[in-house]
């Protein structure tokens, strides 16, 4: 039977997602603790990876296992039982072929920028104390939309297939002293909003135009890009699947 997770984290104890050796991850913890609960060993398959330091607000994994189990009772147990920086929302029976990574069709990410010293955001976003200008921002964001290749913005020596990436949404707001820059898509490359981020600052602190970022863009050489901003204001905030697999409405 399959099985899906989805859960919360924040991401600063630990070293992202994947499992690794000699380091803390959030898929060993998670797995440790629904293999103790259902006394049955898991192997738990996420949407995705995380890097050191970057949280989720909504995540999803899946994982086999031979009998059934009272979901709810499961979920209640395993928040007992996890650390205070890990949250499970839900566990639900899934098709047997559903695939938490591959089957995902978009994933949204959030990165939080405050201009203010605050003492409640030193450890959930970026302090830029510089103004910015966020009108031009948003207008270097939307160039995004017009391209497919994002090889610039991606971690260098990554084993990736492709660097396309479909881009549906990429916007600046602001949530009275946060500002927020909303990217949504079919996929990422590693390091990928991050590097977008501290480019797109770039322009709104005047050290590039938009013509800077098209030739960024078209350059598919990361070292042209701006510098990754830290990881401690990203934030993996939605990940949609088919109605197959998870209802709209669920």
């Amino acid at each position: 039977m399959r099985y899906f997770v989805q859960f919360s984290y924040n991401g600063k104890a630990y070293h992202g997602w994947q499992g690794q050796p000699n380091a803390i991850t959030v898929q060993q913890v998670l797995q440790e603790s629904l293999s103790t609960l259902i006394k049955q060993e898991v192997a738990l398959v996420g949407a995705g990876r995380t890097d050191a330091g970057v949280h989720a607000k909504q995540m999803f994994a899946h994982f086999d296992v031979e009998s059934s189990f009272d979901e709810e009772d499961v979920v209640y147990r395993m928040n007992a039982f996890l650390p205070d920086d890990i949250a499970v929302q839900k566990l639900f029976s899934v098709p047997d072929g559903a695939h938490a990574r591959f089957d995902a069709l978009e994933r949204t990410y959030e990165y939080l920028v405050v201009q203010q010293k605050n003492p409640f955001y030193t450890d959930s976003a970026h302090y830029v104390k510089m103004p910015l200008a966020i009108e031009k921002m948003n207008e270097a964001a939307a160039l995004l939309l017009q391209y497919e290749d994002f090889e610039c913005f991606s971690k260098s020596n990554t084993d990736v297939r492709t660097f396309l990436c479909d881009i549906k949404k990429a916007q600046w707001t602001k949530n009275e002293e946060v500002l927020v820059f909303t990217i949504r898509a079919n996929r990422f490359l590693r390091n990928m909003v991050r590097a977008i981020v501290g480019t797109l600052l770039d322009v709104g602190l005047g050290k590039r135009t938009l013509q800077d970022v098209k030739a960024v863009i078209n350059s598919k050489d990361r070292s042209k890009a701006g510098a990754s901003v830290p990881a401690k204001g990203l934030y993996l905030t939605k990940i949609n699947y088919p109605n197959t697999i998870i209802p709209q409405d669920g």
